[in-house]
């Protein structure tokens, strides 16, 4: 019974909100009928009468019609903006400059637990991102996994090569750099990032740490986190590229950056011997012996202590 009178109630209200939504109708009909009733069975009934209620009945019908039209603007407006939305989600790569870089690069570090990079030498990595990550890592007791991909300092001509690229674009810049880009240098950069990711490794044991070298000369730097992809070149002047983790080109890059790694030479890093807290020649040597990347016999300790010094006192290489 108690069934039965829900029911009843619903259709009520159903008939109720049927009725409000379309009032205009519902005047426009009522007036027509009860117009068309009194003509019909009242013979007194004034002509005058009639020809008012029809107006009365066009004017329901106009203002009908107009209702109408303000429902169906306003689902257009709507559509419009489920279409902007649509349109603004195909656009997977948004542009960064100046200040906002180096802002997207701090968000990205602060609650990632994977870092992939791919590009030259990695010196802003090890002078920035890897002390960064490092130190969100210990602070949050979370895991930290990260890929490194660089040039391949035992490859003289890798090291050439992109000496020369790097010095292509020094024109260009507002500054002229202390530490003119050569072979020798790239070589040092590289070996500094190797041995700053083995001296991290060793000091937080959450951090699984990759290092893969390369032989070919990267024009664009990749840094990969959980939340983003930012994509940037030695050219201050020319825009940087974020792009989202659920574009899909964000994904398109995970398995690029990974087939890349597929082709560069692996280090292994699980034989590392150990570093102090300032690592010395003697020990930088048994590192890099120990790990099947030996430092070139023509290098001195002067050589040696400036790649301990680039590994662990990194300075910004974009701050000026």
């Amino acid at each position: 019974m108690a069934a039965g009178a829900g029911g009843s109630g619903r259709r009520v209200e159903n008939a109720v909100a049927w009725t409000i939504k379309n009032l205009d109708a519902v005047i426009a009909m009522g007036a027509a009928l009860v117009i068309g009733l009194l003509e019909i069975f009242d013979q007194h009934f004034a002509p005058g009468i009639g020809s008012g209620a029809t107006l009365l009945v066009l004017g329901a019908l106009v203002y009908g019609n107009l209702a109408e039209r303000r429902h169906r603007m306003a689902d257009i407006r709507e559509a419009t903006t489920g279409a902007q939305r649509a349109i603004e989600d195909l656009v997977m790569v948004r542009s960064l400059s100046g200040g906002d870089l180096e802002r997207a690069l701090d968000r990205a570090r602060q609650t990632t637990e994977r870092w992939v990079f791919k590009g030259g030498t990695g010196t802003y990595l090890r002078a920035v991102t890897l002390p960064v990550c490092v130190r969100q890592a210990r602070v949050h007791r979370r895991p930290l996994s990260m890929k490194i991909d660089i040039v391949n300092p035992a490859d003289e001509r890798a090291c050439a090569a992109y000496a020369r690229f790097r010095q292509t674009f020094a024109h260009r810049l507002d500054f002229l750099p202390s530490d003119p880009w050569s072979a020798d240098r790239a070589r040092k950069e590289s070996f500094a990032t190797v041995l700053a990711i083995c001296w991290y490794r060793q000091r937080l044991d959450t951090l699984e740490a990759d290092v893969y070298l390369s032989s070919g000369v990267p024009t664009l730097r990749f840094d990969l986190s959980d939340s983003c992809l930012i994509i940037t070149q030695d050219d201050p002047r020319r825009a940087n590229l974020l792009v989202e983790r659920d574009r899909p080109l964000y994904d398109y890059y995970v398995t690029e950056l990974h087939q890349s790694r597929e082709q560069a030479a692996t280090v292994d890093l699980r034989h590392a011997e150990p570093l102090s807290e300032e690592p010395t020649v003697d020990e930088a040597h048994r590192l890099f012996e120990s790990i099947g990347l030996p430092l070139p016999t023509a290098f001195s300790d002067r050589d040696v202590g400036e790649i301990i010094d680039k590994a662990l006192h990194a300075e910004n290489p974009y701050r000026r």
